[in-house]
């Protein structure tokens, strides 16, 4: 994937060791690709994404200064092109009307089979409920939910206010709970 091995010279200058960049690519490839496919929703796009934050880290490593941690710095990267790449899309849709985008399969890893067709079901309905969020209302959900960070650590990867980030939460909580209520009626009727 990336064969760039000198070495992350602004790394070194915060204090940490000198690092070449395939050692900084191993070390958060995984968690950048899992990031992407939280905000994509699909492996294609997932990969293509990761692929072109690492690109973007390594252009623009001398700026790195170590207010922050590396992870949380690529992650800003990550958001910051997912964003950008979902705007120009819609500007693009906007003039031509109808770009088809399809969801990529996720597995679940239960031990049941029943289990395992249930939570796949499950997952598919969540991921088409995602889906129908705006790109800054899913980015908002994807990192508080499912990265676990807090209100002002969203904020500041999205730069924006904490109210707003409040704001997006509460729009896409109420916009999942409308898509999936349906999910409720039907355990209910069982």
């Amino acid at each position: 994937m990336f064969l760039m091995t000198e070495p992350v010279r602004s790394l070194a200058a915060t204090g940490q060791s000198e690092l070449s960049f395939r050692e900084v690519v191993d070390t958060h490839k995984r968690a950048v690709y899992y990031l992407a496919l939280d905000l994509t929703g699909n492996h294609h796009d997932a990969e293509d994404l990761s692929q072109e934050v690492f690109i973007k880290a390594h252009k623009a490593l001398h700026r790195f200064r170590g207010d922050s941690g590396l992870y949380t710095w690529l992650r800003r990267i990550a958001i910051n092109t997912y964003l950008n790449k979902k705007r120009k899309k819609a500007l693009s849709m906007m003039r031509f009307f109808g770009d088809d985008e399809t969801a990529g399969e996720t597995v679940a890893q239960t031990p049941s089979p029943s289990q395992l067709a249930e939570g796949a079901v499950l997952r598919s309905h969540i991921d088409r409920a995602l889906e129908n969020l705006s790109p800054r209302e899913r980015t908002a959900f994807v990192l508080r939910h499912h990265h676990d960070l807090s209100i002002r650590d969203v904020a500041e990867d999205m730069e924006v206010a904490d109210g707003t980030v409040k704001s997006l939460l509460h729009r896409a909580t109420r916009k999942l709970k409308t898509e999936l209520a349906h999910l409720h009626a039907d355990a209910g009727g069982r």
